[in-house]
């Protein structure tokens, strides 16, 4: 059975329906018992230190009581405005000090939880300008620090988020093969990739093949669906804009045995969509794309026309697939 999480802050979308007496923003758990109420979800995870309290388990208890459990952390670097100029690459040796220290006490936080992965989006670490940064010791720090929080806690997996830009104008991990020479440069044995839909499609990837590529040079821990125009993170519903090249990732990661959650980083509150229709209609998506996952790795023709790189014929046969054939 696949399971399912969901990005907690998209359920605060249209607030006003949901919560019309409310005043001001709804807090992480009233997100989350109303992400509960949607069929199939298995899963939330929870950003640091923004969901998290001095009590993780308590948080967790609560979670568990609305029948969900909780997937993992993600860090979220937005306690101190000078990590805006970088987390693990600021130019100031005690503000990355502080922001080592505060992925560490995540993953302590997680661990407390019972749920051992912390995922790390270093969005802030990157540069806006030519002779902005001395890459050569942002890329040491950038690298030292990931291999000192994953150093801090080997019993739990430690994720790295990999997008092309935004906040900074280049990230210093924008690509697939990017953060791989980080991880191999790391060498801790409990780091991987997570593996963004929309982030892949901006960075000029091929979703399949990057997965290809980290099952070959890393391990998967982490998969977020949504879709996009390949221009930002556009945070869609899945399959929305790219459902052929959705069920071929979905194909590729049950080949190379990813047993993780299926994470939707989708963005309801974006556009004003209700986020309990549109976390189900992502489920139903994924439900269907895995059930076609089983006929294409089942179809001897379209693995034929793979072998030869005919692309006639394995248009067909995944057309085929695709419309219930």
């Amino acid at each position: 059975m696949t399971r399912f999480a969901t990005r907690l802050n998209s359920f605060s979308a249209k607030a006003e329906a949901e919560w019309p007496d409310h005043k001001g923003k709804p807090t992480p758990m009233m997100a989350a018992r109303r992400a509960a109420k949607v069929k199939g979800l298995t899963h939330v995870d929870l950003n640091y230190p923004d969901h998290v309290s001095d009590d993780p388990k308590g948080v967790r208890s609560e979670i568990n009581d609305m029948g969900l459990e909780i997937n993992g952390l993600a860090m979220r670097y937005y306690t101190n405005p000078a990590f805006k100029l970088g987390a693990f690459t600021n130019p100031d040796a005690a503000v990355r000090r502080e922001a080592i220290d505060l992925t560490k006490q995540g993953i302590d936080a997680a661990l407390e939880m019972g749920a051992p992965l912390m995922t790390l989006w270093m969005g802030q670490d990157g540069f806006d300008y030519s002779f902005q940064g001395d890459y050569q010791k942002m890329w040491e720090d950038e690298v030292t620090a990931i291999r000192e929080v994953a150093d801090h806690a080997p019993e739990c997996m430690i994720s790295i988020e990999y997008k092309p830009n935004e906040p900074r104008s280049f990230a210093l991990l924008p690509d697939a093969a990017t953060t791989l020479l980080a991880i191999d440069e790391a060498g801790s044995k409990n780091l991987g990739v997570t593996l963004d839909f929309a982030h892949v499609l901006y960075a000029d990837e091929m979703p399949a093949f990057a997965a290809t590529l980290i099952a070959r040079r890393s391990r998967l821990l982490g998969v977020h669906l949504n879709d996009g125009y390949g221009k930002r993170d556009d945070g869609l519903m899945v399959g929305s804009v790219h459902p052929q090249a959705t069920l071929e990732l979905l194909t590729q990661i049950r080949r190379d045995g990813y047993d993780g959650v299926i994470y939707f980083d989708t963005f309801p509150d974006a556009s004003g969509i209700d986020p309990v229709e549109e976390c189900a209609a992502n489920i139903e998506m994924v439900e269907r794309l895995m059930a076609m996952a089983e006929k294409v790795d089942a179809d001897n023709a379209l693995r034929s026309a793979i072998g030869e790189q005919n692309s006639p014929s394995s248009q067909r046969a995944v057309q085929r697939i695709l419309a219930g054939g």
